[in-house]
């Protein structure tokens, strides 16, 4: 079936895919590698904000007790200023989120992650208010006002999980949200102050959210939670294996909180969905693969229509949530490996990044647009469920409007199963766990999408196109028109070889 494509817009195409992306912990933006990879991020793709974890742990040491005529204590803001400088340096704003307690400030010893990132209550909300607006008066001092107010302060991280939040106390965690949404309003009354920031599966949360904020007069500007798609996990030595259900229950997730929050005084709230991604698990080689792009695909394409921003978890594979990784590819979050090597769905991203604002047509495996100069610019991908391998073959024919040309040309990149697909190159060089540099170097090179050019002759303002698409393929075709400049001296079949 031949797609026919309206030269009218049918809707836009939202920035809400960019406005955020995840960093694993701040700490990381410290190092050399990270820096580099969020340089290389920004350049090619261009997000908006980044969130992290650990602003307040103790690998940031901002908060810093001490003893003179009793107990005191300092704010230091050396690290946190070198990180937000950074960030600021690339064009990228920080998403804050405030967590995990400072050793110092906990109310005890339970901690998360390698870097062990304390999940308890404080032990005086005093001392912690006094904390929050501490750090924001400090950031609102360096950067200003009107910078800080573009800065989105997310309370805590998934505490309906006893991993995160000490007995998924939700009293404890709506006390800490009171208290904590109160500071950020002492600082400046048009600072945004938001939450609750839930994992998957705890939409049950959003009723007493919504009546202990309202009847509390809490202040609220922005709701928040997470969503993944994955199933079971199946735990092997440094790797977990899940399977996954259909795109559309990310989407689902995007869209839960405006369906749990109608009716409610918090139904106009945006929504930041701060964290998502295919599988939750940090050792899932599904994160490495090009499946993980044609997955992603509609989710990217769709997500604008149910959710203000959609943070992909994360830019980078340097993140130790587990552990130093094991192995160069090892299932991480990143859009780029280790050393700075796109995965496939970097590309998808990259490939998002060159498409118009206009969409004219969107399908289960396409979104044409336009950009406002008049270029077309068409994402495709192969549909997969979740499960199972996917379609070797598949062709999308579409019959485009292209306006008063006699003739277009078509810059196609592609990412599959065998183009531009790093992992596929790492399994073919035996899975090195640390690559020698000429690996690495071929590695970069496999890395690079495939690319191909062509032109065709248009008829009453149309051109008609088929797009193959192979197993597990995401590909940018951009239409431009052509205006065709050849002098009538040039006779290339005069030319050895093209006779």
């Amino acid at each position: 079936m031949t797609v026919v494509v309206p030269a009218e817009p049918v809707g836009v195409l939202t920035g809400a895919w960019r406005e955020c992306v995840g960093t694993g912990r701040m700490n990381l933006s410290l190092r050399h590698d990270h820096r580099e990879a969020l340089a290389r991020v920004q350049r090619e793709i261009g997000f908006r904000s980044v969130r992290g974890h650990g602003m307040l742990s103790d690998d940031m040491g901002v908060h810093r007790p001490y003893e003179r005529d009793g107990r005191h204590v300092r704010h230091v803001t050396t690290y946190l200023d070198q990180v937000v400088d950074g960030y600021l340096e690339h064009g990228i704003r920080p998403f804050l989120e405030l967590g995990f307690m400072p050793s110092g400030l906990a109310s005890g010893d339970q901690t998360v992650f390698w870097w062990r990132g304390n999940v308890t209550p404080p032990s005086s909300y005093t001392e912690w208010a006094d904390l929050v607006r501490g750090t924001l008066r400090h950031l609102v001092d360096r950067y200003g006002l009107e910078e800080v107010r573009r800065w989105p302060v997310e309370v805590w991280n998934e505490p309906n999980l006893v991993h995160f939040w000490e007995h998924a106390d939700q009293a404890e965690y709506l006390r800490l949200y009171e208290v904590t949404a109160h500071a950020v309003k002492d600082v400046d009354a048009s600072l945004q102050v938001g939450g609750p920031a839930l994992s998957p599966g705890a939409d049950e949360w959003w009723e007493p959210f919504a009546a202990f904020v309202t009847e509390r007069d809490v202040p609220v500007d922005f709701v928040s939670r997470h969503a993944y798609s994955s199933g079971p996990a199946q735990h092997v030595p440094f790797g977990t294996y899940q399977d996954l259900r259909p795109p559309q229950e990310l989407l689902d997730q995007f869209g839960a909180p405006r369906r749990h929050l109608a009716g409610t005084a918090l139904a106009d709230l945006p929504v930041h969905i701060t964290e998502f991604n295919t599988s939750y698990r940090p050792d899932n080689p599904v994160h490495d693969t090009a499946y993980n792009a044609a997955y992603l695909a509609p989710v990217l394409a769709g997500g604008g229509d149910l959710a203000d921003s959609f943070s992909y978890w994360t830019f980078s594979d340097v993140f130790e949530e587990e552990g130093v990784p094991a192995a160069f590819l090892h299932g991480g979050f990143g859009l780029l490996t280790h050393r700075g090597v796109p995965k496939p769905t970097y590309h998808l991203y990259a490939f998002l990044a060159r498409l118009g604002e206009q969409v004219l047509a969107r399908g289960e495996d396409h979104l044409v647009t336009r950009h406002a100069d008049g270029r077309l610019a068409v994402l495709a991908w192969q549909p997969v469920d979740g499960a199972a391998r996917g379609d070797e073959r598949r062709t999308l024919r579409l019959d485009l409007p292209v306006g008063d040309v006699a003739r277009i040309s078509t810059h196609r990149r592609r990412v599959s199963e065998d183009d531009g697909n790093v992992w596929t190159a790492w399994c073919h060089l035996g899975r090195p766990a640390s690559p020698s540099a000429r690996q690495l170097d071929l590695l970069h090179e496999a890395s690079v999408p495939a690319v191909e050019h062509g032109s065709h002759a248009t008829a009453d303002g149309r051109v008609r196109l088929d797009v193959p698409l192979s197993r597990h393929e995401v590909t940018l075709v951009e239409v431009d028109p052509v205006r065709d400049e050849t002098p009538d001296w040039l006779d290339d079949t005069r030319i050895p070889g093209y006779r």
